[in-house]
């Protein structure tokens, strides 16, 4: 992401917080599929797990993902201090950072799980290699990440967004170039999801699993 396109995104989500927070506080929008997908991804994690919650917005994932394994261990991370505010008023014992997805502010194998849900819309086809390699820096040998995001090519927008004067931009991805992407970055792909579009969606939705192999170096 180049600094404009960072600062833009930064300045969208700081006008939309609190909308965003009273919009979208939970899952509610998710659908069965992908609520599965997220309870194979913490099924798969050891009890007490470290997990990075990258793109965190308001921290709704956080508490789900806590009701799934009490014992996990979060840390949310997000590009946008309003964002982080309100999922620091929701969630006073989690850890948050302010950071963003090319340059994780976290040491060498510092998770076990990262989840990336909905964050990579923001990340351009080509950059996110780069991204991946992040991923693969900050996950412990054996560590899990699950990707959700809008699947297919090309950009998007949506005009008054969040009922704020402003404009979303957005990338959408083609799941088979995530995978080799994946691949590519070290990470071994467990599972893949394309899913068409419910009645509140304009789009496909994907979503990819993918694990770092036990036997990686750090």
């Amino acid at each position: 992401m180049d600094d404009t396109h960072l600062e833009r995104t930064r300045a969208f989500y700081d006008t939309v917080a609190t909308s965003y927070a009273e919009m979208i506080p939970d899952t509610r929008y998710e659908s069965a599929l992908d609520l599965a997908m997220i309870r194979d991804f913490v099924d798969l994690l050891a009890d007490g797990a470290s997990v990075l919650d990258a793109g965190c917005g308001t921290g709704r994932m956080i508490g789900h993902l806590r009701g799934l394994d009490a014992t996990i261990a979060l840390t949310g991370m997000d590009l946008s201090p309003a964002m982080l505010a309100g999922a620091r008023a929701s969630h006073p014992d989690v850890p948050f950072v302010e950071g963003r997805l090319s340059a994780l502010p976290f040491g060498d194998d510092a998770f076990d799980g990262l989840l990336a849900w909905y964050c990579i819309i923001h990340t351009a086809p080509h950059d996110l290699g780069a991204v991946f390699a992040e991923f693969r820096r900050v996950l412990r040998p054996g560590g899990l990440v699950l990707l959700g995001y809008q699947a297919g090519v090309g950009e998007r927008s949506a005009k008054a967004a969040y009922g704020h004067d402003v404009e979303l931009h957005a990338y959408l991805h083609d799941t088979p170039s995530v995978q080799r992407l994946l691949e590519a970055a070290g990470l071994v792909v467990d599972a893949r999801l394309d899913r068409g579009p419910r009645t509140w969606e304009r789009r496909p939705q994907g979503f990819v699993l993918a694990r770092l192999p036990a036997a990686a170096a750090a």
